[in-house]
């Protein structure tokens, strides 16, 4: 099962987090990797652990903002049977105490990142007869989480956009889903809660993974095993969907 042997999968923000994760996991199974990434942070011991495997991983320096840029990627790249838009950042404020600044920032990263990977990404696809497409979204375009209103906005655009990819292009043998982690322990998280609760580090981290109802935050290989699964010749009945792997935060929360 999960067989990826063959198949070129590009994953964005692909050697840190849930990337890193999701990018470790696909070359298990046999995928040749490319990632794209605006700086190297992380790369190399990525790199190192994939080769270590036996398989093939290759690096894209690119600010997926940038439609130019992200479309030379992919040119030079040449199939794309995978694409996994996970790159993506985060802000901490009310509509109150976002700057337009920060509010252009997260869109150009979350969502124009996403629409120019897609328009870059789905051309190839359809050429070579179809591929799949997995985005990134977040619990945070379902509920309505404190202090998080333009990362929330963000994710509410993935999910809208996952559904009307997957309805434009479902004849041309191209699934889109999404998946919707609640919160996944993370060097972003640590270094969040080091930076905004300094001596506390230890009292607010079982308070975040207490919010959880499972009672703790989830793991970056278990988001990409959901990963795997979503995009693999297994789930080929599934298309325009979110799956949320929260702990149950959704539902037994509301």
């Amino acid at each position: 099962m999960f067989n990826y042997k063959g198949k070129t999968v590009v994953i964005t923000g692909g050697a840190s987090g849930i990337g890193r994760a999701a990018s470790l996991a696909f070359a298990r199974q046999g995928a040749t990797v490319h990632v794209i990434e605006l700086n190297d942070s992380g790369w190399l011991s990525l790199q190192s652990e994939i080769s270590s495997s036996g398989q093939t991983a290759y690096i894209h320096f690119c600010d997926v903002s940038n439609q130019q840029g992200v479309l030379e990627v992919f040119r030079s790249i040449g199939r794309v049977d995978v694409l996994v838009n996970n790159a993506g950042i985060a802000h901490v404020g009310k509509v109150t105490n976002t700057s337009e600044a920060d509010f252009d920032r997260l869109f150009q990263v979350n969502v124009k990142g996403v629409y120019n990977c897609l328009f870059a990404g789905i051309p190839m696809m359809q050429e070579q007869g179809g591929g799949v497409v997995l985005n990134l979204c977040s619990i945070a375009a379902f509920v309505g989480l404190p202090d998080r209103f333009a990362y929330s906005m963000t994710k509410g655009a993935v999910y809208a956009m996952t559904l009307s990819a997957a309805r434009d292009y479902i004849h041309d043998n191209i699934r889109v889903n999404c998946i919707s982690p609640a919160r996944v322990h993370t060097p972003f998280v640590d270094g969040f809660i080091a930076k905004n609760y300094p001596g506390k580090e230890k009292e607010m981290f079982e308070k975040l993974s207490a919010s959880q109802p499972i009672g703790r935050m989830g793991t970056p290989e278990e988001i990409a095993n959901l990963m795997l699964y979503l995009c693999s010749d297994e789930a080929a009945f599934i298309t325009g969907r979110d799956y949320p792997i929260d702990g149950g935060f959704v539902t037994l929360n509301t």
